[in-house]
C-alpha cells in the first residue's frame, strides 16, 4: 500500500494527475484504470479521476503484483544490442515474430523475451515486456523493448510526438528521380486484396481508415549499370508495411519482397547475381538505427544494429559485379 498526504503546493490538482507526479514508475493510464479499479481511496473512500485533491487528504493506493501472462516463456537465443534495468534493444533477426498470433503462438519474440528479461516490473499490470514498436517478421535489426511501465509510457509518448529516429537500409530495384526526397502518400488497406496494404495518389480517394503517411529516403549506394540502388529511409510516420509499400508505389520495389516486390531485373547479366536477386529469400530490408531520449535519464541514445550477413553478401556481389564490369584499368 502506498500512502501519500497531499500538500498545499498541490491542493487544487486532479487527483490522476497528483498521483502521476507522486507514482512515477506508474504511467497516467495505469494509474487510472487503478482509481476506476477502486485501488485509489482519498480519505478513507474510493475516489474518481477527476476530483480534485485538497491539503491535508491523505491518499491511499494499492498497487497489485503484476499478473503473469498466459504466454510461455521459450529459451530462444537473442542478440542484445543495449540493455538496463528500464529498457531492452535487440538485433531481430528474420523470421523471428514478435507477437503471438493465431499460427504463431509460440516462438516469438515475447516468449524469449519472457525467458529472458528477468527483472521486468510489469506493463499495464501484465507481467510482460512492452513492444514499443514492431517489425515485420522477415524485417532485421533494432526493436526496442520497455521493461517498465514508466518506460513504456516514456518511449510510447516518444513515438506519438514522432521523437523516435528510425532508419532503415532497403535495396530496391530502379533509381529514385532524385537523390534525396520524401514519399508522401495515406496508406490504408487495398480494396482489392484486404490482406495487402495501398498507397494512395493525390488523385485517389483512400478508404476510411487509411492514414497519412511520410518516408524520407537518400542513396546510400547504387549500381546504376544494374538498375539496383542501396536507399537509406527514415520513417516519419510509422504505419503497417510503411517502407516497402511507399518504395513500390515510388517504382522501387524491395529486392525479396514477395507482396510488393517481385522486381525482373532485366539489367543485371551475371547469371550467378540474377539467381541472389530473384532467389532472396525475405525483403531485403534492415532497421539499423534507433534514436531516442532515454525514458529514464533523458540523455541521448543511438542504437545500431550492423547489417546481417545476408545483406552483406548480397552487397557484396553488387560490388564484385560492378568491379569486374570496370575491366583492367
Amino acid at each position: 500500500m502506498r500512502r501519500f498526504r497531499v500538500g498545499l503546493p498541490s491542493q487544487g490538482t486532479r487527483l490522476d494527475l497528483f498521483l502521476a507526479s507522486a507514482c512515477s514508475d506508474l504511467s497516467r493510464s495505469r494509474i487510472q484504470k487503478l482509481i476506476e479499479e477502486g485501488a485509489v481511496r482519498l480519505s478513507g473512500s474510493p475516489a474518481r479521476r477527476s476530483r480534485v485533491v485538497r491539503a491535508g487528504e491523505e491518499i491511499e493506493v494499492e498497487v497489485p503484483e503484476p499478473r503473469p501472462v498466459e504466454i510461455e516463456p521459450e529459451e530462444i537465443p537473442l542478440a542484445i544490442l543495449y540493455e538496463d534495468e528500464h529498457i531492452l534493444a535487440i538485433d531481430k533477426p528474420a523470421g523471428l515474430v514478435v507477437h503471438p498470433s493465431p499460427g504463431h503462438d509460440s516462438g516469438t519474440l515475447v516468449n524469449a523475451l519472457l525467458h529472458h528479461v528477468r527483472d521486468l516490473s510489469g506493463i499495464g499490470g501484465d507481467l510482460r515486456p512492452g513492444i514499443v514498436h514492431r517489425l515485420d517478421k522477415d524485417t532485421t535489426g533494432v526493436l526496442l523493448v520497455a521493461k517498465t511501465d514508466q518506460a513504456h509510457a516514456s518511449l510510447s509518448r516518444q513515438m506519438k510526438k514522432r521523437l523516435l529516429e528510425k532508419e532503415y537500409l532497403a535495396i530496391v530495384s530502379g533509381f529514385p528521380r532524385v537523390r534525396k526526397g520524401e514519399i508522401a502518400r495515406p496508406i490504408g488497406r487495398d480494396p482489392r486484396d484486404r490482406q495487402k496494404m495501398k498507397a494512395f495518389r493525390a488523385t485517389e480517394t483512400p478508404p476510411a481508415g487509411s492514414r497519412e503517411a511520410r518516408t524520407l529516403y537518400e542513396i546510400e549506394r547504387e549500381w546504376p549499370d544494374l538498375a539496383i540502388t542501396l536507399l537509406r529511409c527514415r520513417l516519419v510516420t510509422g504505419r503497417t508495411h510503411q517502407i516497402r509499400v511507399h518504395l513500390a508505389a515510388a517504382g522501387l520495389p524491395v529486392v525479396g519482397d514477395p507482396v510488393y516486390g517481385r522486381p525482373r531485373f532485366d539489367r543485371v547479366r551475371d547469371p550467378g547475381l540474377r539467381r541472389a536477386l530473384t532467389g532472396f529469400p525475405r525483403q531485403a530490408l534492415h532497421a539499423e538505427r534507433l534514436g531516442l531520449r532515454h525514458p529514464a535519464t533523458n540523455e541521448r541514445m543511438e542504437i545500431v544494429a550492423p547489417l546481417p550477413d545476408d545483406i552483406g553478401r548480397l552487397l557484396g556481389m553488387l560490388d564484385a559485379t560492378r568491379s569486374a564490369g570496370r575491366g583492367p584499368l
